[in-house]
């Protein structure tokens, strides 16, 4: 069965309760086409898997406490406490304050890119061409940037409050000298992401191409939203654990709920 956006689907569908773990409740499921904006907030408990229906997606993505937005997702803390230069299942986006806003709970493409930056509206004329809405309807060309600054002005933020997004599903490596190095085809058809909400945060997605992908047709990718309640993160969860620090995330965040 098909899911449109805004359609619902519930755990008595077998193909779907096979592969999700019987101890978390889907919310529902819809799609995000290639150009998109989508953007929601969620409780703590709660969880959004991103799976790319057809392969070579990217979403960029930005995350706020929802309840104090100048609290937000920080590129370099959440890569300088863990040690890393990508993102994947283990691994935690740390806020300004130290704390935890998501965890990276599964994930079967293996690095998402926290360094390429979001693709610009200039960025889009120079790569793609131009076509507005008018003439080109949902064939028109769309920029990340613009488009999640005005999913931001839904919330009363502005382009004070947009800081680097998290690149799903891309790759850029970074070389002994320091040039960085977009890798396609990251991502495979079915591949998928899951971010477990820590806190109370606002999400926002943008399902559209990478800032370092290089030029030719404007063809961004869909992607599949299921957003569910999961269990809480016990003392053994893979994300408190796989750093000394996310340990400390973990408590510092919990004394924020308490």
């Amino acid at each position: 069965m098909e899911v449109g956006r805004g359609e619902a689907r519930t755990v008595s569908d077998c193909s779907l309760r096979s592969e999700i773990k019987m101890s978390e409740t889907i919310l529902w499921e819809e799609l995000v086409h290639g150009g998109q904006t989508w953007s929601h907030v969620l409780d703590a408990g709660m969880a959004v898997r991103l799976t790319d229906p057809e392969g070579g997606a990217n979403v960029s993505a930005l995350i706020y406490n929802a309840q104090q937005p100048e609290e937000r997702y920080n590129m370099p803390d959440t890569l300088k406490a863990q040690h890393i230069a990508r993102i994947t299942k283990g691994f935690v986006l740390y806020s300004d304050m130290g704390r935890i806003l998501c965890s990276i709970t599964e994930d079967t493409v293996g690095w998402h890119d926290p360094l390429g930056g979001t693709l610009t509206a200039a960025q889009v004329a120079a790569k793609y061409g131009e076509k507005d809405y008018q003439t080109f309807r949902n064939e028109w060309t769309q920029a990340p940037k613009e488009s999640l600054l005005l999913e931001l002005a839904k919330y009363g933020l502005g382009p004070r409050d947009l800081t680097p997004t998290l690149n799903l599903f891309s790759k850029v490596q970074v070389d002994e000298t320091g040039t960085m190095k977009y890798i396609p085809g990251n991502s495979k058809a079915g591949d998928y992401v899951e971010l477990r909400a820590e806190m109370k945060v606002l999400m926002l997605l943008s399902a559209n191409h990478h800032a370092m992908e290089p030029g030719g047709a404007y063809a961004p990718k869909p992607v599949k939203l299921t957003v569910k309640r999961v269990p809480a993160p016990g003392p053994d969860d893979v994300c408190r654990v796989s750093r000394p620090e996310n340990g400390r995330g973990f408590e510092l965040t919990a004394r924020c709920l308490r």
